[in-house]
């Protein structure tokens, strides 16, 4: 089954075109990364998802109900853990769990027993009668993944989890969302974390200026960059050696460092190193740099930092309440 359905996205606010014809899918249980510089339009197609805004042409599934005409049963079916705290501070924890549920029509008692699993499921469950913003920051990540958790959906919407936290926080968070993907739960991630998406993510969609630029495994869209072959030769040599190999693009020399950029460093390494050989050239150590994922996000997007309606997180904030 088809856990969300893009067809043909727009949507404007004034003159800004915030979505420009965005169209992908995303397959139930899979685990799914949106990436894309600011005013992407990223932010813009959560809001639609969960009802915080209307499109202004195409349309939008999720789990096939339609998220305008069945608001109500696609609404149900997310949970969301939004960047920002947007969290009611005047009660303890597990009352705020409670009421969330209850705002999707579990029964009290019901209510009471998800909030205390989805407590003890991020780790959080001896500060259950504790406010808010008495909690570290680390807590306060755990306790809106527990939020999203609490109404048990199948569509889990995480955006940007891991801001701002320490490295062992974002592993620990890591690992507790590929656990929840591996039980079942279909997960859309935005993130800024290249590596994040390297790890988790089984494809992802490239965005910028509303549109779709790539859908494809991290791995896929590696290979579309250039690796790096770097041989440190065993004496100093006088100009860069002549390296007239196919897949080979540039050849630099640095002190004994020699940089070659290829398709595939792999591949054109038993060339080189034959290549080198022949014109006495002896090798100390060679090392094969694989593309990232980040030199191909880059490469695919524009790079700035202007503001665009994407960056709404006053909207979002209230889609998890």
């Amino acid at each position: 089954m088809t856990a969300i359905v893009a067809d043909d996205l727009v949507k404007d606010y004034g003159d800004v075109r915030a979505l420009d014809g965005l169209s992908f899918e995303v397959e139930e249980g899979e685990f799914f990364g949106l990436l894309g510089p600011n005013g992407a339009g990223k932010t813009t197609f959560i809001n639609i998802l969960v009802g915080l805004a209307r499109s202004t042409g195409g349309n939008a599934e999720v789990f096939g109900f339609d998220v305008e005409a069945d608001y109500r049963e696609a609404r149900n079916r997310i949970g969301l853990a939004p960047q920002e705290f947007n969290v009611d501070r005047f009660f303890p924890i597990h009352e705020v769990l409670e009421h969330k549920a209850g705002y999707h029509g579990i029964a009290p008692e019901e209510a009471a027993r998800r909030a205390d699993e989805a407590l003890k499921t991020v780790d959080i469950y001896d500060k259950r009668e504790t406010r808010f913003d008495w909690l570290s920051g680390g807590m306060k990540r755990r306790f809106l993944l527990a939020r999203a958790l609490v109404t048990d959906p199948d569509l889990l919407i995480l955006d940007e989890p891991t801001a701002g936290v320490d490295v062992e926080l974002r592993r620990d968070l890591w690992d507790l969302v590929q656990r929840l993907n591996d039980d079942g739960t279909t997960v859309l991630l935005t993130t800024h974390y290249i590596e994040e998406a390297e790890r988790l993510c089984d494809r992802v969609a490239i965005m910028d200026a509303g549109k779709k630029i790539e859908v494809a495994t991290p791995e896929d869209l590696q290979s579309r960059g250039t690796d790096t072959l770097v041989v440190t030769l065993a004496n100093d040599t006088v100009g860069v050696p002549d390296l007239d190999i196919e897949g080979v693009y540039d050849v630099s020399l640095e002190g004994r460092e020699l940089s070659i950029t290829a398709d595939s460093a792999g591949g054109v390494a038993p060339d080189v190193v034959r290549a080198l050989d022949r014109s006495g050239h002896a090798i100390e150590n060679l090392d094969i740099r694989r593309a990232s994922l980040e030199e191909v996000f880059v490469d695919m997007t524009r790079l700035d930092d202007d503001d665009s309606p994407d960056d709404q997180p006053e909207a979002t904030a209230e889609a998890s309440r």
